[in-house]
């Protein structure tokens, strides 16, 4: 009888869920689902919020898809997710386990998501000096966290435990009262040491920090716990890892040799490579630098440029487009419009047009604003705009990881991976023209199946 190992990826906008044949470590079904979990923001304070009932009921949906006599043979349960954001509940008050074969959110905050601006440059610069490599910005977990402390202390007076969403799940699934954190998600909250695998204790506690929101840190690739209770046909106690980061699974996915460097681009755009085994990062952060080293797995680092600008620049100009088309009294779905922009890039194989897609900003230059120039009468179609979209999209990771430093660090081809790279044959066009090394496309590379390949592998 097949045994099989369950991979969960929550994301900023779908769940995903694989069923791995352990012995094969073939994919043997999968499903994904939408959250339509966004929360819009009427505050003023450019909050990026998520309804976290939503979340888990997609979750549920999403395993519900899988065969139950497959679910029934899970001998073991990984989770990944999007990584920075925080979430609180209360500790063996979190989740509501009476309807049978789910659970449902019972005292919980809303999510607030790594995408999050409530922390301007000036707070985010009032904050103590964190004892990491890592800089700490605005939609990571602990500025969030102090956030709330200063404007809203009275809110995190209602929970007594936090941690990513990802996390949630884990502590639901397996009755935790507390949040177990590996580094991969506790280095991407800030204020977390990476060599010590330990939270800068002494500093937060003189900036006044609630030290029992804190995650207690066990290692990536480890286990959390075994589940409470059935849950779709998975039977109770079966062991659930500690969650991982879905930047980290995705690359474990598809980075099959040292060499090899990783481009995703879904919601936002991460190039990466593996660093040496012997690589220690920098004592300090490095606020300016485009380039960060983010834990991986076995001591290892990754040397990451983390864009906050990838495919949601493209759902922002496809909104754009709708808007303006509505005003005039057109409509189309987005899902349709996509598509024939699409086809109008392909039928435009180069353009003069230059688009920098940095509408969010990045980590080290919050302030950078897009831009489109180099505009003439001849390269205004929809055609023109929509190539030089996608090659400003390349072009801004590019300018961030040099192609130089990957020929230095001996990178021989670029793996691409993603949704937004699966589904636009002009962003794969301009990823092959952007970089001199060969460009292949992995197949099964995501963070689900990611997350069930290191439980096969690491267990």
């Amino acid at each position: 009888m097949s045994r099989y190992i369950l991979g969960i990826d929550i994301g900023t906008t779908s769940v995903k869920a694989v069923l791995l044949e352990s012995g094969s470590r073939a994919v043997a079904v999968s499903h994904g689902l939408p959250t339509t979990s966004d929360i819009i923001d009427n505050s003023g304070i450019k909050a990026k919020e998520q309804d976290t009932g939503r979340i888990i009921d997609t979750v549920n949906r999403c395993i519900g898809l899988l065969p139950r006599d497959k679910l029934q043979h899970v001998s073991s349960i990984g989770l990944s997710g999007q990584m920075h954001g925080v979430l609180f509940w209360k500790a063996k008050d979190g989740c509501d386990w009476s309807n049978r074969d789910f659970f449902t959110v019972k005292d919980t905050s809303q999510l607030i998501t790594w995408q999050d601006g409530r922390c301007s440059s000036h707070f985010l610069s009032s904050l103590p000096k964190p004892d990491s490599h890592l800089s700490v910005a605005t939609g990571f977990g602990c500025a969030t966290i102090f956030w709330y402390m200063r404007h809203r202390p009275e809110f995190l007076e209602d929970f007594t435990v936090a941690g990513t969403i990802q996390d949630y799940v884990v502590s639901m699934l397996c009755g935790l009262d507390e949040c177990v954190m590996t580094p991969q998600n506790a280095a991407s909250w800030g204020f977390f040491n990476t060599s010590s695998n330990q939270w800068n204790m002494h500093i937060l506690k003189d900036a006044g920090f609630p030290l029992h929101l804190l995650p207690r840190c066990v290692p990536s690739g480890g286990l959390a716990g075994q589940t409470c209770s059935d849950w779709h046909g998975i039977p109770a106690g079966t062991p659930v890892g500690a969650a991982l980061g879905d930047f980290q699974c995705s690359v474990y996915s598809c980075m099959s040799a040292r060499t090899d460097a990783v481009l995703n681009i879904s919601t936002s755009a991460q190039l990466t490579f593996a660093m040496p085994a012997d690589f220690k990062p920098p004592d300090s952060p490095q606020p300016s630098s485009s380039v960060s080293y983010f834990p991986y797995f076995e001591d290892l680092y990754l040397a990451v440029a983390a864009s906050l600008n990838g495919g949601n620049a493209l759902a922002t100009f496809v909104e754009m487009i709708a808007a303006w088309m509505k005003e005039l009294g057109v409509e189309l779905s987005d899902s349709c419009l996509y598509e024939k922009l699409i086809r109008s890039a392909l039928n435009q194989e180069t353009s003069d047009l230059r688009v920098s897609p940095t509408i969010l900003g990045e980590r080290h230059n919050p302030l950078c604003m897009g831009q489109v120039t180099n505009i003439s009468p001849t390269n205004l179609s929809l055609g023109h705009l929509t190539r030089a979209l996608c090659r400003g999209i390349l072009e801004n990771i590019t300018s961030m990881m040099p192609v130089e430093l990957l020929q230095q660090a001996g990178v021989s081809r670029i793996v691409g991976s993603g949704s937004a790279i699966a589904r636009n044959e002009v962003l794969r066009q301009e990823l092959e023209r952007a970089f001199p090394q060969p460009v292949v496309y992995g197949q099964n590379v995501d963070s689900a199946v990611g997350v069930a390949m290191v439980l096969c592998d690491l267990r």
